[in-house]
């Protein structure tokens, strides 16, 4: 018999245009919208403009350095749109504007005792102007070394003499922890296929209320059905529905985005249980609301806030230690743990253990809410 209900609840919402829209569309839309942006920070797609007032085989030596170390796309204007250029800064239209002063290739040569130096007019809020500033800074190193290398040059010193005088006093031995590098894209596809499991939860609140205030829960009653059944046939198509979600989110990441799953049997693990923590904590939602605005505002705060606390939007490790803290009270942050776990640090099923009992830990706690509630559920649909 429960399976019979949830038979019936999978042709309703797939009678319901808006269950795709809000279960499958719209997350797909904020991956493909938040990965796009974050993906592209700092990346050749981004331009900055820049005006070269010395016009000599120095700057342009100099522009095209940046260009090559810095990633971003520059973009040459002439001096007469510089005013123009600033209000569009000042106005948030522009990040940043590079002027290479005249008298550049003279600085670059120390004649008369001379320092090179460029102009940068920026925006400090935006987050283009820390990466181009390092660039800047990684050009100037490389002339520096070039200097000295002529100086030495000059003085007579060979070429091993030149070698150790400008070799670097530090050698960094890159040694990653990590089965492969993380980047934006792998914190979006799966922060965001964790949040709208949550919004599954809208779906069970309607069809609770409205089973409630139709009279079809009363009329159970009536019928062979057991009134667990009825909630075990309810809980089980929304199991569904959510298994279903994921799958298909992270399909789209992987052959979109070309995120990496890493093992997929832990994968599976990860997000059965998910689904059923999700669909465990909407039926102890649904069965202590009283109407659907209440179970909406109950349902907001549970998806934004667990996005937030979770690490869903951006990485814990951003958080003050206070948030931190907070954060592991919260199963969103217990998800998105254990798919950077697989995806980014490689770990098997083993290493996610933790995370797998506390998403069954949120689940127990729903699962036994909404039974302890469900006579009381049952009766107020009667009254």
């Amino acid at each position: 018999m429960a399976l019979s209900i949830a038979v019936k609840e999978w042709k309703l919402l797939l009678k319901e245009k808006g269950t795709f829209f809000w279960l499958l569309l719209m997350p797909v839309l904020f991956i493909v919208l938040f990965g796009s942006v974050l993906g592209n920070l700092g990346g050749s797609d981004v331009s900055v403009p820049y005006i070269d007032l010395d016009k000599s085989a120095a700057s342009q030596s100099f522009l095209q350095a940046l260009g090559e170390k810095s990633g971003y796309k520059l973009v040459e204007k002439n001096p007469g749109e510089r005013d123009d250029q600033l209000s569009r800064i000042r106005d948030g239209k522009e990040a940043a504007l590079l002027v290479v002063p005249q008298g550049f290739a003279n600085g670059v040569s120390g004649q008369g005792g001379a320092q090179a130096s460029v102009e940068l007019y920026s925006d400090p809020t935006s987050q283009t102007v820390a990466p181009l500033k390092a660039a800047i800074e990684n050009v100037a190193g490389g002339m520096r070394e070039s200097k000295i290398e002529g100086a030495l040059k000059a003085a007579g010193e060979t070429g091993g003499q030149l070698q150790a005088a400008l070799a670097s006093p530090l050698r960094i031995d890159d040694k990653p922890q990590v089965a492969s590098a993380g980047n934006a894209v792998t914190q979006v596809v799966p922060g965001y296929t964790v949040m709208f499991v949550f919004f599954v939860i809208i779906s069970m609140i309607r069809r609770f209320i409205g089973d409630k205030t139709t009279g079809m829960t009363a009329r159970l009653r009536t019928t062979r059905m057991t009134p667990i059944g009825y909630l075990l046939g309810m809980w089980l198509a929304y199991l569904v529905v959510a298994l279903a979600q994921c799958s298909v989110l992270l399909a789209f990441g992987h052959f979109a985005y070309d995120v990496q799953l890493g093992d997929l049997g832990a994968i599976a693990a990860l997000v059965f249980t998910l689904a059923v923590c999700g669909t465990g904590i909407g039926l102890a939602i649904c069965m202590l609301v009283r109407g659907e605005n209440q179970g909406m505002a109950f349902t907001q705060l549970l998806t934004m806030g667990g996005a937030v606390l979770g690490g869903l939007w951006f990485p814990v490790e951003y958080m003050p230690k206070a948030m931190k803290t907070v954060s592991h009270f919260v199963p969103q942050y217990w998800a998105q743990k254990a798919f950077q776990d697989i995806m980014v640090r490689g770990d098997h099923l083993a290493g996610i253990l933790p995370s797998l009992a506390a998403l069954a830990a949120f689940a127990a706690a729903g699962l036994l809410v909404a039974l302890l509630r469900f006579r009381g559920f049952m009766k107020s649909a009667l009254d």
